[in-house]
């Protein structure tokens, strides 16, 4: 399969009150990812696959790496070696299979990859059935004070990270989701077809860069705040997540576990803040 893009061209039939037309239109592109890890034993490379998700292609390589450091397989840039496409002659899905090459004397734990799963593009825990289950083990402290954020900042966040959701204008079927500093500005935005991908893809370039922990980072997403969401934010040491739908009651307790800031149904004016309020200057 060649390289595919975010988008993809349709024809559809418009139904409306006084006609009917047929357009071209595109959509957002969803095709599957498969994740393998390759490590040296013995100075013999081991390929081992470790999941499939449904994704839209780009920043592949940032998603393999959030994948696995969300996991905690890796715990930053240097335990990674290169990332590349597997291009084998006889592999069909050509740049849908990505390896991450781990540096030599990098070991991973074995029980976590007896978590094979297929992870879909609307939940990444699907399957999993306690908070014990998919709790991840973060090597980053929240950071009990910071970031400070200024009410009037959060009330512009979700607009802002709308203004770059570029295939999101073109197709209004991807989520996004964007890494702020405490002042507003935007520092990395990502889009997917699935939410937690694109929280992959953001941390993913945060790690790669050598810029984790984000301990100083507001991440913001389009949806609701899922336990994964925030368990990725908690994972990469970001204190404070902002989401425009409404956070589940494990992202709740798990928000609260780690002593974080959860904000839902952030929409202009208006937003709730569900735990860490101490973050959030003139909140009332």
């Amino acid at each position: 399969m060649s390289r595919g893009g975010r988008t993809t061209p349709a024809r559809v039939r418009k139904v409306r009150a006084a006609h009917v037309v047929e357009e071209d239109d595109v959509l957002a592109t969803e095709e599957p990812m498969e994740i393998r890890v390759v490590t040296s034993e013995d100075g013999e490379p081991h390929e081992r696959s470790l999941s499939v998700t449904m994704r839209t292609p780009g920043n592949d390589f940032e998603l393999a790496v959030g994948f696995l450091f969300g996991e905690g397989l890796l715990r930053s840039n240097h335990d990674v070696d290169r990332v590349v496409y597997c291009t084998s002659p006889i592999l069909e899905q050509e740049y849908n299979v990505v390896s991450v090459h781990l540096r030599d004397g990098v070991r991973i734990d074995p029980h976590r990859l007896e978590r094979h799963f297929y992870t879909t593009s609307s939940c990444g825990v699907c399957g999993k059935t306690s908070l014990e289950a998919v709790r991840v083990a973060s090597s980053y402290a929240i950071p009990a004070n910071r970031p400070m954020v200024r009410r009037d900042v959060i009330e512009r966040l979700p607009e802002r990270l709308r203004g770059g959701q570029e295939v999101f204008r073109a197709t209004g079927g991807l989520h996004a989701a964007g890494l702020f500093d405490a002042e507003g500005r935007l520092e990395c935005l990502r889009e997917d077809v699935g939410r937690h991908n694109a929280v992959d893809k953001v941390v993913g370039q945060e790690v790669l860069g050598g810029r984790v922990p984000l301990s100083d980072g507001v991440l913001v997403v389009s949806g609701r705040a899922s336990f994964e969401i925030v368990q990725k934010a908690a994972v990469a040491g970001i204190p404070f997540v902002v989401a425009v739908g409404a956070p589940s009651n494990l992202a709740l307790d798990l928000a609260r576990e780690f002593r974080m800031t959860l904000i839902g149904f952030a929409r202009g004016e208006a937003f709730n803040v569900y735990a860490g309020s101490d973050r959030i200057v003139d909140a009332g």
